[in-house]
């Protein structure tokens, strides 16, 4: 059976920052997904970034759900990108989280532990410490963050149903409890 990886990277308490963390958590607990051949797991990994490593490699697609800078762009934009084919305007150079997220998976690359790996990225607007939630530019974004996992985890043959009706400010509130788990 393949396994797939969805992974939420971020700081909750600094803002927009933990917008990856939140929306892996909101996902989680709004839908069920289901395939015959393929597992999925869904992970906040947190700051953790090469403390990952050895949950990371053991599967065989990665999603990945972070802040990422782009040049000249606003906040609020949302990209779903081959990690293998960024966009040009894509900057790594920006959270230090997202910067040793970066490093990590060229890491993996180097020692061919990396899986096929795709970003679900979101530019933040505010990332400022002790601040738990997220910026209405970021809210906004969440509904085509939201269109974009499911058209890819559609064409991937999973089908899902939605088993709760939230909204991912319902589940902000506990994301400092949750921490680093795995699914199964």
């Amino acid at each position: 059976m393949k396994k797939i990886l969805l992974l939420g990277i971020g700081n909750v308490l600094y803002a927009d920052e933990g917008v990856g963390v939140h929306f892996v958590n909101y996902i989680k607990d709004k839908y069920q997904f289901n395939h015959l051949d393929y597992q999925l797991d869904i992970i906040d990994g947190g700051t953790l970034a090469q403390g990952l490593i050895p949950i990371i490699c053991q599967y065989d697609h990665l999603i990945v759900v972070d802040t990422v800078n782009s040049v000249g762009v606003g906040p609020g934009e949302v990209y779903f990108f081959d990690f293998d084919h960024a966009p040009a305007e894509i900057d790594w150079q920006g959270s230090a989280h997202e910067v040793e997220m970066l490093q990590t998976l060229n890491m993996m690359d180097i020692v061919g532990d990396r899986p096929h790996t795709f970003v679900l990225g979101v530019t933040p607007t505010v990332i400022e410490p002790m601040v738990l939630g997220l910026t209405s530019h970021l809210l906004n974004a969440i509904p085509t963050m939201e269109k974009a996992l499911l058209t890819h985890m559609t064409s991937l043959g999973f089908t899902f149903d939605c088993v709760a009706d939230i909204t991912i400010g319902q589940v902000i509130p506990d994301a400092y409890k949750r921490g680093c788990y795995v699914d199964a």
